[in-house]
């Protein structure tokens, strides 16, 4: 892809895409140093029109950071908690970079590109910490590191509508030589989750992958900056007519909350052991190499650790971030504060409050009643299992 850097000033950076957002009204705010659309018209318009139709997002800040030699995939292995040379040519896998105590420095998505060339995706405030992790990890290994996060850009899809409005979008097609008989459209329909698609958008190069953080179906476009304004622009007029909106990053936090995705920096942190998290599954302890952080997995958080649960309340008030949690104390019947709240908002698909929170362990279990401090008034939440929505029930 053609190199661009974004236009950046020591203080603030902004996405390829940041004019277009500022002519449609966005509003802006600081996100990891960039300056990103928090929204256009409303958190709860671009919330519903993801659930019932699609919305289009700019992630350009993300991080994406590639490692090419023959050794790449034994590397990863090495590298991060998931056993990356199994995967497939155009298949990803969400994994975990830990420390060596076990805690999640950061949540990464990967993606194999090809035989010997990953992609790893990071999150924006954690680039430089992701990238140098890396470098050092992969050090002993037949692979070299590029952090390419200034050359790519990332457009998202999101929504029940998503598919039908990439196959409605003008000057996407598949890329020359990857369909073996199978046209664009029958390619795009059949790419099962967490697999990517090499395409073109008017002959330049664009990953698309099934993915996304909205607990909807949806695609993600990787693509050089240059070209992203156009790629964007013939999208928004694909997919007016479907209900496509524009979506900040607002509407993006409670999508995912009610979708139960943990957020690095409230529910995942350096502090945090992926099995408090739920995320055990995510570390692969039958690979049959070592990887940094392996021992500390294997000897598993303090009884004690407080582990992460929903909890579901009533009513309108929500429960925010840093709220404290509290209950019951068996032994003397007085209140005791048992966790904190790390995620909260008053959910705009279910109309009830919801939040993630982590709690004492003996307080975990599901339809266990808590009460979170919500400025100063107690109020009653039921631990509730993840996720709060799923579009499988719908």
């Amino acid at each position: 892809m053609t190199s661009q850097q974004s236009p950046s000033t020591d203080d603030e950076r902004t996405s390829p895409l940041h004019d277009a957002h500022a002519a449609a009204g966005a509003s802006f705010t600081d996100f990891a140093g960039w300056q990103m659309p928090v929204r256009y018209s409303s958190d709860l318009a671009e919330h519903h029109a993801v659930r019932t139709a699609a919305g289009l997002f700019d992630l350009s800040h993300m991080a994406e950071i590639v490692l090419i030699g023959p050794e790449a995939g034994q590397s990863l292995d090495y590298a991060l908690a998931g056993k990356l040379s199994a995967l497939n040519i155009d298949q990803a896998k969400y994994s975990l970079l830990l420390s060596r105590s076990g805690g999640i420095i950061d949540d990464l998505v990967v993606y194999r590109t090809g035989d010997d060339r990953y992609m790893i995706v990071a999150n924006a405030s954690n680039r430089d910490a992701v990238a140098q992790e890396l470098r050092d990890r992969t050090s002993p290994f037949d692979v070299e590191v590029f952090d390419e996060s200034d050359d790519i850009a990332l457009i998202a899809v999101q929504g029940p509508a998503a598919l039908s409005i990439l196959l409605a979008t003008p000057g996407l097609a598949a890329d020359a030589g990857a369909l073996d008989g199978e046209d664009f459209g029958e390619r795009l329909s059949g790419l099962k989750y967490y697999w990517s698609l090499p395409a073109a958008f008017e002959t330049h190069p664009v990953l698309i992958a099934r993915t996304g953080y909205t607990g909807e179906d949806g695609f993600e476009l990787y693509l050089a900056p240059d070209n992203a304004r156009a790629l964007w622009d013939a999208l928004t007029e694909a997919g007016t007519e479907q209900g496509l909106v524009p979506a900040g990053l607002a509407s993006r936090d409670t999508l995912r909350l009610e979708a139960g995705m943990p957020l690095y920096g409230h529910e995942l942190g350096r502090d945090t052991l992926p099995a408090q998290a739920g995320l055990g599954r995510v570390v692969n302890l039958a690979k049959d190499t070592d990887f940094i952080g392996r021992a500390a997995s294997e000897e598993g958080p303090h009884p004690d650790a407080r582990v992460l649960v929903g909890l579901t309340g009533e009513g309108k008030r929500a429960a925010r971030a840093g709220y404290p949690v509290f209950a019951k104390d068996v032994a003397d019947g007085e209140d005791a504060e048992i966790g904190v709240v790390t995620s909260g908002a008053l959910s705009p698909t279910l109309g009830v409050p919801i939040a993630m929170a982590y709690v004492a362990p003996q307080f975990a279990r599901e339809n266990t009643v808590l009460h979170v401090d919500v400025r100063g008034t107690r109020l009653p939440f039921t631990v509730t299992a993840l996720p709060f929505y799923s579009r499988k029930k719908r």
